[in-house]
């Protein structure tokens, strides 16, 4: 038996008429990333960033050039005024860079320093080995059956295309 199993029975003594079952699966997921998220934040403390801040940068990074603010927005799914009072700390931390976009010379962009750039090299692979710890009971077909599975649902939830 597990947190949500429990958290299950207390439901089904207070509320017996309401069929819980689809927290199998959304509360465990919620649950699971829950718990990576907390392990992630302790791993930027110390780092001057949060894990929403590392998710930011990691989205530039992946990008591999430089993203308009709306861009960002839409890559990390954090509202727009959360973004910017991210990007304003992480200029000052020296991580990212604001520019205006050279095509237009209207928008602003902004870019990874080289700084912010060590700093995603250092703390992501820690994070993906932390997502893949947490997978290691599965076998390598369950992991992708799962990963497959999660992505039906996800295309349902998610309205962004990328």
């Amino acid at each position: 038996m597990d947190y949500i199993d429990r958290v299950r029975a207390q439901w089904a003594e207070r509320l017996p008429d309401v069929d819980t079952s689809p927290a199998e699966v959304g509360a465990r997921v919620r649950r699971v990333a829950a718990l990576l998220d907390l392990a992630t934040e302790a791993d930027v403390t110390g780092r001057d960033v949060t894990r929403a801040e590392l998710d930011l940068l990691t989205a530039l990074r992946r990008a591999g050039r430089p993203l308009r603010a709306g861009e960002v927005t839409t890559m990390t799914g954090a509202p727009g005024a959360s973004i910017t009072k991210r990007l304003d700390r992480l200029a000052r931390a020296g991580l990212v860079e604001r520019t205006v976009a050279e095509r237009d010379r209207r928008g602003v962009v902004v870019a990874l320093t080289a700084a912010g750039e060590e700093l995603v090299d250092e703390l992501f692979p820690r994070q993906v080995d932390r997502e893949r710890a947490a997978l290691v009971d599965l076998s390598e077909a369950e992991r992708a059956e799962l990963g497959r599975l999660l992505a039906v649902v996800l295309r349902r939830l998610d309205p962004v295309d990328y």
